[in-house]
């Protein structure tokens, strides 16, 4: 006497789904958890209504892979939507204001930016022809490693600004 193994499937379509909300949770990317959706509606559900099981098959992957294609992008969307906008680390220096602490010779020199961290200063190109001395203010335009490259302020005009102190 066989038994009929197709009437035990639905243990299977459970198994299956959680399966794929354990790897869901280790994977964090909602493409496991369309394919747990999928199986359970598309899968079990069709076995409770008494598909057979070529069609409980066919269903389980059309619905994930619906799922895949039309939720996950607006999870993800929606997931992305709220992140921080605010730069970090170096990217939060670029721009940044600081002042010259040793005098820049051959084009390098000491500055202090105005977060108050102390950074070995190099002339940007772009300002090659530029003397900077102790007192004067700089923009940070790039960071190479180290080291900050900077530039005086300009004004509208594109003049350079001095805002040296009569005494320095």
């Amino acid at each position: 006497m066989l038994v009929d193994l197709t009437q035990y499937l639905w243990i299977l379509w459970l198994a299956l789904v959680v399966l794929f909300v354990v790897i869901e949770l280790l994977t964090l990317e909602f493409t496991f958890l369309m394919i747990a959706a999928g199986t359970l509606i598309g899968g079990l559900g069709a076995n409770l209504i008494g598909w057979p099981w070529w069609v409980q098959i066919g269903l389980a992957a059309i619905l994930s892979a619906l799922l895949i294609f039309t939720i996950r992008p607006l999870l993800l969307m929606t997931l992305h939507k709220s992140g921080d906008k605010t730069p970090s680390n170096v990217d939060a220096l670029y721009g940044q204001g600081a002042r010259v602490m040793r005098d820049f010779s051959e084009g390098s020199g000491i500055v202090k930016l105005d977060n108050g961290e102390t950074w070995t200063g190099r002339l940007s190109p772009a300002a090659s022809g530029a003397a900077l001395y102790v007192g004067d203010r700089v923009v940070v335009t790039r960071i190479d490693g180290a080291i900050a490259e900077v530039t005086p302020p300009t004004t509208t005009e594109g003049a350079a600004l001095d805002e040296r102190t009569p005494d320095a």
